[in-house]
């Protein structure tokens, strides 16, 4: 595994995710300045559409295969069958230190396009112990099916597991009818979960072998109260550990105490370690509220806010490579006296009257569909770049049923120009990951702005896609038809009440 491997020889590894494509493809791998990209066999195509421009910078291109006759791209698999199996030189990573940098892992964050975050080796290190706090011992088996570009499944599962010197189940691509069978084939123990992918489970047909398993706990986050509850009623009393934590972010959350629906419990002695608050902060205005100091001010116990948390010598934010102007972005200065500095998480929490702690929603241009975060400027991007689109707002609409924001977005066709739905279809298919193609679209006269010409996207939240409430030409994605087509109160209803999936 090229993980290892970099650990092995002392390099850093940037993590892309296979999903991205094109312009996105090249700004991800440029942006760390990375020198060598290694892609798997089923990735050459994805590959070769960005060849010409990695050619130009000398960058040396591996595929995970014994042939291919593509200039520029060399075979590694052959490679690595003749390599030497003696253990290699501690010199290679004699110059590596706890505060070297480990992996890059990208996040969408707000900018619409990838950032990508410096882990330094005591941040992964520091991750694996999430398994050692929940209980996880050197006989238990981990059934890791989390995408490894991303920190839950790499550090937290597999690095996790490594620390612990546990087997590993290493799936490929979750699979909710596989899951409870490759659970039983493979005596686990220990699952690794986003929300959705409880609710995925949940929804299959129910069987008689349902809690015929050894699954004993479960780490992961994002669970909703209501399936966490329907998870255990079914399969059986599975100890759900649920956490709160950002790749970039200065600390973290665990519940520790099973409470459902929570990320975590305040806990005296980690507020002291890890200075934290949850603060005001105005949605429609996109910032926090400031007091006659011009300070932020602190929401009472029960009410929400945005979780910001102060950054020391102890805690430290990286921030994001060769991006100053976003690294700036996360930095929330003056918050509680003159010359402070907090992380601005993006999240809003909430704190109940027992000190548990629950998320609430995101604030900002990012939401999260389908266990994966999807930049509104870059979905945006991609659908001006279609000649009869002279602007497009992209923003997350609940669905109900369904974790997270589903992809909406508002557009201005040039004069003169129809909308395009087979063109629409196609574009969005071709340029954009499944889980950020925009399911809905609202064609309109004029998007809303602010007087610094930021769109408002508030109001287009709160009416969602219901045809109903909106006067404007309204249409949905539909796959089979491979075509946007008119949304209709029929096909609302039915999105409403499950019949149509998402």
């Amino acid at each position: 595994m090229q993980i290892i491997f970099t650990v092995l020889v002392g390099c850093a590894a940037a993590l892309l995710n296979y999903n991205i494509r094109s312009k996105s493809l090249l700004h991800c791998f440029s942006c760390c300045e990375a020198k060598l990209l290694i892609a798997a066999a089923e990735l050459k195509g994805a590959v070769e559409e960005v060849l010409p421009a990695l050619r130009e910078q000398n960058i040396s291109v591996f595929i995970l295969s014994e042939e291919c006759n593509t200039l520029g791209i060399e075979t590694l698999t052959d490679k690595i069958n003749y390599a030497s199996d003696e253990p290699l030189s501690p010199d290679l990573r004699s110059n590596v230190t706890m505060g070297s940098p480990a992996v890059y892992i990208y996040t969408s964050g707000t900018t619409g396009l990838p950032k990508a975050v410096p882990l330094p080796q005591y941040k992964v290190w520091a991750a694996t112990s999430f398994q050692a706090i929940i209980g996880v011992t050197s006989k238990d088996v981990i059934y890791v099916n989390l995408p490894l570009y991303h920190s839950a499944g790499l550090l937290i599962g597999l690095t996790g597991a490594i620390e612990r010197g546990i087997t590993v189940v290493l799936k490929r691509k979750f699979s909710a009818s596989e899951f409870w069978d490759d659970c039983r084939k493979y005596n686990v123990t220990v699952i690794q979960y986003i929300g959705e992918i409880m609710r995925y489970l949940c929804n299959t047909s129910k069987r008689n072998n349902d809690r015929d398993h050894k699954v004993r706990l479960a780490i992961g986050n994002g669970i909703r109260g209501d399936v966490w509850r329907e998870f255990v009623n079914r399969f059986g009393s599975i100890n759900i550990k649920e956490l709160y934590a950002a790749t970039e972010g200065t600390m973290s959350f665990l519940n520790y105490a099973g409470k459902i629906g929570a990320v975590g419990r305040v806990n005296f002695f980690h507020g002291k370690l890890f200075p934290y608050a949850l603060i005001k902060y105005d949605i429609e205005r996109d910032e926090p509220v400031r007091d006659s100091r011009g300070l932020c001010v602190e929401v009472p116990k029960g009410e929400t806010g945005l979780f910001v948390s102060k950054i020391t010598t102890f805690s430290p934010f990286t921030g994001y490579t060769n991006n100053p102007q976003q690294t700036e972005k996360k930095r929330l200065r003056d918050v509680f006296q003159k010359g402070d500095q907090y992380f601005n998480s993006g999240d809003l929490l909430r704190i109940d009257q027992d000190n548990f702690i629950y998320f609430q929603d995101r604030v900002g241009d990012t939401f999260r569909w389908k266990g994966e975060n999807v930049a509104t400027t870059e979905v945006s991007d991609v659908l001006t770049m279609m000649d009869f689109i002279e602007e497009a707002n992209v923003y997350g609409v609940h669905v109900p049923g369904h974790e997270g924001r589903i992809g909406m977005a508002a557009v201005i066709l040039r004069e003169g120009r129809q909308f395009d739905c087979s063109s629409m279809f196609s574009h969005v298919v071709s340029y954009l990951p499944a889980y950020a193609w925009p399911r809905f679209a609202r064609i309109q006269n004029s998007l809303t702005i602010t007087g610094t010409f930021k769109q408002i996207k508030v109001k287009l939240v709160q009416e969602g896609f219901n045809p109903a409430l909106i006067q404007d030409p309204l249409y949905i994605l539909d796959k089979e038809q491979t075509s946007y087509i008119q949304m209709t109160q029929d096909i609302y209803e039915s999105i409403v009440s499950g019949n149509i999936k998402l």
